[in-house]
């Protein structure tokens, strides 16, 4: 195998070599962008306390019925784009948009790499049960799964395509159905610790930061070798910026608008959407209720966990304790029995998918181990340091 790991993957940024934990929730310095003050306190943490102390939730509700006004249609046209899996944010975002504010939301969706029963229910239940619009676009099959390959190899994120598409068909449809508003769900930087340049505002800065991540992160001679073709490569990308400024293209975050709580969100969803919760955990966490579309999804938090050291378990409980649902020993607790947990239950599967063996798969996650985060211990990969101190250079 020539996978050529960390040398792609760290051409935007640097990993601390040195772990530090958040003194208020648990999240480590190896997220992606996350920064921590004086006192040891992450930035998500510090954008909770802001949200709490010092935003007018009345007045940005105000500012969201303003913005609505400008935007909405009387004449049965969509006036207003929600990405969407059927999922308990998106979901929340356009059943709010539509019968609280009025307005006529499309969602959009692309397709999961393999549904689960539990999602295709769920994205269902919201165009019948919540009675919103969609279009369901899928991608074609073989090339989708050569750019999981693809972006496994090389990105070390086999979910990755299914972001890209997710993130760009709804600006393609924009642009088709001449709808200059696109609404997202949670700024997930700001939610959950990354780049704060959006923190004070309620817009995507899309002429900025529409750029082709996908293009930028691959080298284009590996997309000669996996037989994938530029028009193959075309859902995926985003549209150029000179059209969606001729749209005149806004992205707005609802999580700017509205306090942005997740539990709640599936509260709303449960009573005005037909959502359902998974009747088991999710392997690698605790909780039931959050990415549940795509029997995929199970390899992209390992393998975050694999690059970082921050689990499924560390993502969901450290938001918990932000919002009061969990204090940091409960989600220590957590975090300690069931973070980096192994998705066996698709493993045969992906594999298939993939058209990978399952030495193929281990030699490259293994090859995705920071030193400063893995040791090996009587042949086993072995964390070097966790947040209960038993990693095994903690003492």
């Amino acid at each position: 195998m020539n996978n050529p790991g960390w040398r792609y993957y760290l051409k935007g940024y640097e990993i601390p070599k040195e772990i530090k934990y958040c003194k208020r929730c648990i999240i480590s310095n190896q997220r992606p962008r996350i920064t921590f003050d004086e006192n040891g306190i992450c930035s998500a943490c510090n954008f909770s306390d802001y949200k709490k102390e010092h935003v007018d939730w009345g007045q940005r509700e105000a500012d969201l019925r303003a913005l609505c006004d400008k935007f909405r249609r009387n004449d049965g046209r969509y006036d207003v784009i929600v990405p969407s899996s059927g999922g308990k944010d998106s979901a929340f975002v356009a059943h709010l948009l539509k019968f609280k504010y009025g307005m006529n939301p499309l969602t959009v969706t692309w397709a999961p790499h393999v549904y689960t029963e539990i999602g295709f229910i769920n994205h269902q239940n919201h165009i019948h049960i919540g009675d919103l619009a969609n279009i369901l676009v899928t991608p074609a099959g073989k090339a989708h799964r050569k750019l999981t390959k693809l972006a496994f190899d090389v990105l070390g994120d086999p979910f990755l395509p299914f972001i890209f598409g997710q993130n760009n068909m709804p600006l393609q449809t924009a642009i088709n159905y001449d709808i200059p508003l696109v609404f997202y769900g949670e700024n997930s930087e700001v939610e959950y610790g990354g780049n704060m340049a959006d923190a004070f505002v309620p817009t995507r800065d899309w002429k900025h930061k529409n750029t082709n991540i996908l293009m930028s992160g691959v080298p284009p001679e590996k997309f000669i070798d996996y037989g994938i073709s530029e028009k193959e490569l075309a859902p995926y990308l985003p549209p150029s910026n000179d059209k969606l400024d001729k749209l005149g293209l806004e992205i707005h975050y609802m999580g700017h608008y509205i306090k942005w709580v997740p539990q709640e969100n599936f509260y709303y969803c449960v009573e005005h959407t037909g959502f359902k919760a998974n009747p088991m955990r999710s392997e690698g966490t605790y909780s039931k209720y959050a990415s549940l579309d795509d029997k995929i999804d199970g390899f992209h938090y390992y393998l975050m966990f694999i690059k970082f050291g921050i689990g499924r378990a560390t993502s969901d409980a450290a938001h918990e304790v932000r919002d009061g649902h969990l204090t940091r020993e409960e989600a220590v607790a957590l975090v300690g029995k069931y973070d980096g947990e192994f998705p066996e239950k698709h493993f045969k599967l992906f594999l298939e998918y993939c058209d990978i063996t399952e030495e193929y798969f281990w030699e490259v996650v293994d090859s995705w181990r920071p030193e400063h985060l893995w040791k090996k211990v009587d042949k086993e990969w072995k964390l070097r340091q966790k947040i209960d101190n038993s990693g095994c250079d903690d003492k």
